[in-house]
């Protein structure tokens, strides 16, 4: 493993955040009558884009993140997509995940029906309720999306990225009827670069609730970001494994013998060490905390590859190999 210019810069803008006083950030003002309610702190592990079928080590990553939080003990974990296919060869992996704790829950990832699987497999192997589900957990309800839905009129190829009107719908009973503060959870972004198609309808009927939406998490993009629309934080999550470069920056970062068996890892730029973290919420203090969790590049960074495909995300800013502390907004502002 080689230690480069991109990595060392990569260390030095993690620390330099890192070393802000506090690690926290506010629950909206709007929302604060509801959490007021809620008598104890939430804690929720998550991890995700682990991407099993892609990487050569996705066993020994999701151990890390099983150790860690044997150690912190949360109310619950959470894999946020692109996991590993739904197949009788990863039966072990899915099973290690749900053993890991007494309350496993699952996102569906747009990967997770790579290879002709399907959302019906992944509630069967995976033990889902159903491909968007809630679930309350003390005193904060989760609503989890499926944002891999067909009918966008928006689709312009590629993976479907969407929520439907049936699921719409349901999303707005659930808020609609939900007494508790509602962190909203989905494997695609809900805003900014990547989003859903439909993410400006979506972002409006969560404004519409923002007197009990706390905050929205979400996967995918592999990179490390918090952007506020309408006064809710929308809270992205960094891969477990790599940042994607695609095949116009192939490189191999492993020994060979791993490229020839594992090669869709040379589209990638992995992180030395799994990337996770744990999601706190005090209601006593009105504060939402982000845990670090840093990494390195192993061999080239995106720096180094010269990559600049997927604006607005910036190496160094948003693609980076850590989760950063979180003590206040950092994303842009988005609407009013």
């Amino acid at each position: 493993m080689e230690t480069n210019h991109g990595m060392q810069t990569s260390r030095r803008a993690f620390i330099g955040t890192a070393a802000m006083a506090a690690v926290t950030f506010a629950i909206p003002a709007w929302a604060r009558e509801v959490v007021a309610r809620v008598p104890g702190k939430l804690s929720i592990g998550l991890i995700t884009d682990l991407h099993h079928d892609v990487m050569h080590d996705g066993a020994e990553r999701l151990e890390a993140f099983l150790r860690e939080m044997g150690r912190v003990k949360p109310d619950a974990i959470m894999q946020l997509g692109d996991f590993a296919y739904p197949s009788e060869k990863n039966a072990g992996i899915i099973e290690r995940f749900n053993r890991g704790h007494a309350l496993p829950l699952h996102v569906i990832g747009n990967h997770d029906t790579d290879s002709g699987f399907t959302h019906q497999q992944c509630l069967e192997k995976w033990g889902m309720p159903a491909t968007y589900y809630t679930r309350v957990v003390n005193g904060f309800r989760l609503i989890v999306l499926n944002g891999n839905e067909k009918g966008s009129p928006a689709h312009k190829g590629g993976y479907p990225a969407y929520i439907g009107p049936e699921q719409v719908a349901w999303l707005k009973r659930q808020l609609a009827e939900s007494s508790e503060p509602v962190i909203v959870v989905s494997h695609q972004p809900l805003t900014g670069g990547m989003a859903i198609d439909n993410a400006t309808e979506i972002q409006g009927i969560l404004a519409g609730a923002k007197d009990r939406v706390v905050l929205a998490i979400n996967g995918h993009t592999h990179i490390d970001s918090l952007q506020e629309v309408s006064g809710i934080p929308y809270l992205t999550i960094n891969s477990a494994s790599y940042f994607w470069v695609g095949g116009k920056y192939v490189h191999e970062s492993y020994p060979k013998e791993i490229h020839e068996k594992y090669p869709w890892i040379g589209h990638t730029c992995p992180y030395q060490d799994p990337l996770f973290t744990t999601l706190v919420i005090d209601p006593a203090k009105f504060t939402i905390k982000v845990k670090a969790r840093k990494s390195e590049w192993v061999g080239k960074s995106p720096e180094q590859l010269n990559f600049a495909d997927k604006q607005p995300f910036r190496p160094g800013t948003e693609i980076v190999p850590f989760i950063r502390d979180r003590k206040h907004y950092t994303g842009k502002r988005i609407g009013k």
